[in-house]
């Protein structure tokens, strides 16, 4: 039996791995072994700083929702707290946005879970 070489899907997954390396320094871009390391160790580091950014967004509501219960004389524990115990299904990310946004609802949430405290 004759040898087959792989030519043309060889070709095109080594120009794919190049694409996806573009842009990269030195031999990073230009030779298949380097950029297949370089492309494989970069997408570790985005999975990773994908999630590195939702807890990073989770701490900001955090904040945002503790600096406007402030003048409300009511800790964030508490809060969410009695969010649970008058069973107001919010999560942080829209009572950030209420707080920012629309003040007013915000406040009457807050009238709502004092009572329930």
């Amino acid at each position: 039996m004759s040898r087959t070489k792989g030519g043309f899907k060889t070709t095109r997954k080594h120009k794919k791995i190049l694409k996806m390396a573009k842009g990269y320094r030195g031999t990073r871009s230009k030779l298949l072994k380097r950029a297949h390391e370089a492309v494989l160790r970069a997408g570790e580091h985005s999975f990773e700083g994908r999630r590195k950014r939702a807890g990073n967004m989770r701490q900001l509501w955090i904040s945002r929702i503790n600096s406007a219960l402030r003048k409300h004389d009511i800790m964030y524990s508490r809060f969410i707290d009695g969010l649970k115990k008058s069973k107001i299904e919010l999560n942080r990310k829209m009572l950030s946005e209420l707080a920012i946004n629309d003040p007013r609802a915000f406040d009457a949430i807050v009238e709502k879970v004092k009572k329930n405290l």
